[in-house]
């Protein structure tokens, strides 16, 4: 069994898009690889006005896989502390995401991957 975190725009489970925006999107949509079960958590984090780093948050819900299109150095380096798989360039919908790493046609992510304009919470760098 492997436990599926994957950034969301909304609440539509499989069919939902992919966030763009890691740590900013409005929930998390989790895909229990051996259940088949969805579920959808909305994103407490700081980016959000709650506490917490969005990785320290997908931990703590015992993720072991997160799907994205981007994430920054710091994110990649927190979910690898907590030895999270990290896989970038996700887009489509969260079934298409999970159709992709289960077809094995997705690359594990390296610090040298992340996104420059989310490095460091560099406001500067990053207009949204």
């Amino acid at each position: 069994m492997t436990r599926i975190g994957v950034p969301t725009a909304a609440r539509g489970g499989l069919d939902d898009v992919v966030g763009e925006h890691f740590g900013r999107v409005p929930t998390y949509t989790l895909f229990d690889s051996e259940t088949r079960q969805v579920n959808v958590v909305a994103n407490t984090s700081e980016h959000l006005g709650g506490q917490g780093l969005p990785a320290d948050i997908l931990a703590d819900l015992e993720i072991e896989v997160l799907l994205c299109r981007d994430a920054g150095r710091r994110a990649l380096r927190i979910l690898a502390d907590h030895d999270i798989e990290v896989f970038l360039g996700v887009t489509g919908t969260v079934g298409d995401a999970i159709a992709a790493w289960e077809g094995r046609t997705l690359s594990r992510a390296s610090e040298a991957d992340a996104c420059q304009q989310h490095a460091f919470h560099d406001r500067e760098k990053h207009e949204e």
